[in-house]
């Protein structure tokens, strides 16, 4: 009886908020796909965004960490980051309008892919690869790998880059700085503290700061593209893990997954205006192989994406599904289901062929 209980519930749960968020979508002309990469499920979702219907379940590699859109919204790259027994050491490519897999890229030598940045203009991606502590700069559409940057610092995880390309910042967890690679000077430039467990980083829309989110001490530091000199520091409970702009540069949005909370920063004022908690219902019973098991009683939120400037989607990797949050009032809205523990996530303006 409880578990016939648990699936009504969750139907209701699911339905309700998606036919309301449904019929204001409809109204508003929202379309595009949410794509989520899904780590134990070892696949990728390709989701209907105005009214959460799954249009894909595309194979990935083992355990896939991350999703970068191409700027025109037609490509999808996964970074394939392997387990603990198997470091992974792929790419894969996705055709969003076509829904499908295109195309495998072998990193070789460079295992545990994560962080991936498409460089705006081109065809070529910027993807870390911590435990060989290099810069990947590879073509997309050839599939070779057009420079490998030696990095100082360990362990690189997360990449941002400016919006002329000129500057990339990589994030380590290990040690809580921030390296500079200038891609025409081909060079290190600059490294930077930011704080313990520096991981999630943006750079704003206009291409002057960078935020960096600091899990290790729950703040978030805000940085000078230019000069590097940090401009502020602000606290962000707990575990602070992503943080993506809105389109305008207006919002910062923070996944705390600890906490389980989704931290919404004016920019301007560099205040926090909005503490949205998520509560989807978690899964029934323990699993300790969950990635953050010891998390009590949080769906502990990572990945994090602004479709626009009034819709943020998010990632629950122990709840198994996408919480939709409305930026206007700062609440959840609905929900979509994904598949096992979704971490990575991206929006795509492109509605794709329907798969029947």
């Amino acid at each position: 009886m409880k578990q016939i209980f648990l699936l009504l519930a969750l139907k209701v749960f699911f339905l309700l908020p998606l036919a309301a968020q449904f019929l204001q979508d409809q109204a508003a002309g929202v379309s595009g796909t949410i794509v989520v990469v899904n780590k134990s499920g070892n696949d990728v979702y390709f989701i209907n965004r105005s009214d959460g219907e799954v249009l894909a379940k595309l194979p990935a590699g083992t355990e896939p960490h991350e999703v970068e859109i191409s700027p025109d919204g037609r490509w999808a790259v996964v970074g394939n980051f392997g387990n603990r027994e198997n470091p992974g050491n792929t790419l894969s490519v996705y055709d969003i309008r076509r829904l499908s897999l295109v195309r495998t890229i072998n990193l070789g030598e460079h295992i545990r892919p994560h962080g991936i940045k498409w460089l705006a203009g081109t065809q070529r991606v910027i993807v870390t690869s911590g435990p060989t502590s290099h810069l990947l700069e590879v073509n997309v559409r050839s599939g070779k790998i057009s420079r490998a940057i030696q990095m100082g610092e360990e362990a690189p995880h997360m990449v941002a880059s400016t919006p002329d390309n000129q500057k990339v910042f990589a994030s380590s967890v290990r040690s809580g700085n921030v390296s500079v690679y200038d891609l025409a000077a081909g060079r290190i430039t600059g490294v930077f503290r930011s704080g313990e467990g520096a991981e999630g980083i943006d750079v704003s829309p206009d291409g002057k700061e960078v935020w960096v989110t600091n899990r290790g001490e729950n703040t978030i530091a805000v940085f000078d593209t230019r000069t590097y000199r940090k401009l502020a520091s602000m606290p962000s409970a707990d575990f602070p893990i992503r943080g993506r702009f809105t389109p305008d540069g207006r919002l910062f949005l923070v996944s705390n997954a600890q906490s389980g909370i989704i931290g919404v920063f004016d920019t301007r004022t560099r205040e926090q205006v909005a503490a949205v908690k998520l509560q989807p219902p978690l899964p029934p019973g323990e699993d300790p192989g969950r990635y953050f098991a010891e998390f009590a009683n949080t769906s502990v939120p990572i990945g994090i994406v602004a479709a626009d400037n009034y819709t943020a989607y998010v990632a629950n990797t122990r709840a198994d599904v996408v919480s939709v949050i409305c930026l206007r009032r700062f609440e959840i809205i609905g929900h979509f289901a994904a598949g096992r523990e979704p971490d990575g996530i991206g929006f795509s303006p492109i509605v794709p062929r329907r798969s029947r």
